[in-house]
């Protein structure tokens, strides 16, 4: 299974940009991933806010075949501890699953085409992080995920 992180707009933090190569170089050792960027949109001061999601949306769904699994990082989603993070995703492998991904939303969220196209959502926690931020986090996550599928020291119980 290959592991695929959707993520709208660029970083322009560079100890945010460092934190998640990092985190990227880890994840090599258990799973293919890639990280793709979606640029921000040009003129989206113009744009409401339901225009903004869609032209969003549309980029996202480009991104996505009809026999990938999509989930949304989405503050409706379910949460997970880390622990039952890696069954999901140890089920997910198991079910001979070719592509997963996850994306992170603009601003302003998902348009509806996208959470029709959706297979799922999750939530990292109620509280509300930057997009930049939410990155760093979901892919630490996935990296101790698989450190705890794989019975290594990293995460404590």
């Amino acid at each position: 299974m290959q592991i695929r992180l959707i993520a709208v707009g660029k970083t322009d933090h560079s100890a945010i940009q460092t934190l998640l190569e990092e985190y990227i170089k880890r994840l090599g050792f258990y799973i293919k991933f890639e990280l793709e960027i979606i640029p921000d949109l040009k003129n989206s001061k113009n744009l409401s806010e339901a225009a903004q999601k869609e032209k969003e949306g549309e980029l996202i769904l480009k991104k996505v075949q009809s026999s990938d699994e999509l989930v949304l990082l989405d503050e409706q989603g379910k949460q997970y501890s880390s622990v039952d993070f890696s069954d999901y995703l140890q089920k997910k492998m198991n079910s001979g699953l070719k592509q997963l991904i996850f994306v992170i939303g603009g601003p302003y969220g998902f348009s509806e085409s996208v959470y029709h196209r959706a297979n799922g959502k999750i939530s990292l926690s109620k509280m509300t992080f930057s997009h930049q931020m939410v990155r760093v986090f979901f892919v630490e996550q996935l990296y101790r995920a698989f450190t705890i599928l794989k019975n290594e020291p990293y995460h404590h119980q």
